[in-house]
């Protein structure tokens, strides 16, 4: 699974081939020991948790960066390799 951005210890990852548990376009982020899927669409939690103030930078950087990774997601889901992304600053 790709690491696409890192930002703030988190690591944002997209896994190839991805769309059978959670159909909606997801992204996954590790902090520490923690991880989380998290919507593309709306930011909304899947799976998982990160700590309330992880998250919320999870969540802007995915407002920021939505079209990106709607492009990723295409991408990963027919196992193309997917384009790293800024991180959040």
């Amino acid at each position: 699974m790709p690491t696409i951005a890192m930002f703030y210890g988190i690591l944002i990852k997209m896994y190839f081939h991805d769309n059978k548990k959670h159909v909606a376009p997801h992204i996954h982020a590790e902090y520490a020991e923690d991880t989380a899927t998290i919507a593309i669409e709306d930011g909304t939690i899947l799976a998982g948790s990160l700590p309330a103030a992880k998250m919320k930078l999870v969540q802007a950087w995915i407002e920021i960066h939505r079209d990106e990774l709607m492009a990723d997601w295409k991408l990963a889901v027919t196992g193309e390799p997917v384009f790293k992304i800024d991180p959040l600053r």
